[in-house]
């Protein structure tokens, strides 16, 4: 009698991992454990299990252990995290801020892990080497939004020129990327609330009202601010701010000093 029974189906075919392929596995292994413990309480047997591999296979490709590991780690997000704000000089300058923010806040949705574990290295692990990481985020995102205000160069003092940014105008958007950083954090925490869309425009608002207040008191900021609004359109970022603010600040009217004599 012939044997009706279903063949086992064929043994799936092992695939060797390219170098580079086995190194992104690991990162993404340490990414998931660092995001969440302090490094010096995360094993290279973690690692391994996380990943799927035995631990001299971890040593092999960082033979440097847990420290060497977890800034190879913080540096692939970085380096992910600073395309983010690579965005061409083209249309208003605030609904390029806007796209800028859409992907910023997609990386931290899809990758909250690795984005808490580079904001947490300048202050969990005290080395040089972490906190340069960190901190060439945080330079690369504030260099690229001066750009789209028209300013060019680094944001450092040595860094001078006929439209290089002068400091109240660094210190603001520097002042402003700390502030997007801590918003993610806080959205984070609050369940991933408001919805991204909304958490942006707040952002974008953010943005032009620091420009607004700092250009109030620094000539250089006010022409900034005057570039960027005739590039602006009334159903952009800045218009539709203007379009509810100026009500609310017209009910400020009776603080001026005319007014004030006028009593």
């Amino acid at each position: 009698m012939t044997s009706t029974a279903a063949a086992p189906p064929p043994p799936r075919a092992y695939r060797r991992l390219s170098v580079e392929e086995r190194r992104a596995q690991l990162l993404v292994a340490a990414l998931g454990l660092f995001a969440h413990r302090a490094p010096d309480e995360v094993s290279l047997d973690e690692v391994a299990v996380a990943a799927g591999v035995s631990r001299p296979l971890v040593y092999r490709y960082f033979p440097g252990g847990r420290q060497q590991l977890y800034e190879a780690a913080l540096g692939s997000a970085a380096d992910e995290l600073k395309l983010c704000f690579t965005e061409p000089p083209v249309g208003p300058p605030t609904e390029r801020v806007a796209r800028v923010l859409d992907r910023y806040l997609r990386f931290v949705d899809e990758h909250d892990t690795g984005f808490s574990a580079l904001l947490r290295g300048g202050s969990v692990v005290e080395t040089s080497r972490t906190t340069s990481i960190v901190d060439g985020v945080r330079r690369a995102a504030a260099e690229e939004i001066l750009s789209h205000l028209g300013r060019i160069g680094g944001i450092g003092p040595q860094d001078t020129g006929p439209q290089s940014a002068g400091p109240r105008l660094r210190m603001m958007v520097r002042s402003w990327i700390a502030a997007v950083e801590a918003a993610s954090l806080i959205w984070l925490d609050e369940g991933k609330q408001p919805p991204a869309a909304e958490l942006r425009g707040w952002l974008v608002d953010h943005l032009i009202a620091l420009l607004a207040a700092t250009a109030a008191t620094d000539e250089e900021t006010a022409a900034v601010v005057r570039d960027l609004l005739a590039l602006e359109t009334p159903d952009g970022p800045a218009g539709r701010l203007a379009e509810l603010v100026i009500p609310v600040v017209a009910e400020a009217a009776h603080l001026l000093p005319h007014a004030a004599a006028a009593d």
